[in-house]
């Protein structure tokens, strides 16, 4: 497999380093002007952990999938710019990156006040895992898992 998956009118694919800033742009955080989160972009871009979904009018959103949460897949930020929501672009980047995650369990997480996450979470079949307080003062962090059935779609 050539990394490039076609979802209809959606392409998923390996982000290039050379995106990080044209990233950084549709990412309502960093184009706020948090310079933590275009440079942790910038680290995701250069490592090849940022999955990117693009159609003919550009780049939609972005995945970052990394082995950091006790050696299991971890996915550490799921971004859809705020006009291409509502058209399937998270889920398609949830689960090429599911197809793409070389161990056996997945996990991510998102504040309890994120309610549009948790549904697209359970609607691709992501089961809840734990919640933790003392993260974020006053919306505790919900974890969840997926167990991955394929092997490897993006080397």
């Amino acid at each position: 497999m050539d990394g490039v998956v076609d979802l209809g009118d959606i392409v998923v694919r390996r982000a290039l380093e050379t995106e990080s800033d044209a990233l950084a742009e549709i990412d309502t955080v960093a184009a706020g002007g948090d310079g933590e989160r275009r440079a942790s972009i910038r680290r995701w871009c250069g490592r090849g952990r940022a999955l990117v979904a693009e159609d003919s009018s550009g780049l939609l959103g972005y995945c970052v999938l990394e082995y950091t949460f006790f050696e299991q897949g971890f996915v550490t930020m799921l971004m859809v710019a705020p006009p291409a929501r509502g058209r399937g672009v998270g889920r398609r980047l949830l689960d090429a990156t599911a197809a793409s995650c070389t161990t056996p369990k997945l996990f991510t997480s998102t504040n309890v006040s994120n309610q549009p996450m948790q549904r697209l979470l359970h609607r691709a079949g992501w089961s809840p895992a734990g919640l933790l307080h003392g993260l974020d003062e006053g919306d505790p962090e919900l974890f969840y898992l997926h167990r991955p059935r394929n092997g490897p779609a993006y080397p």
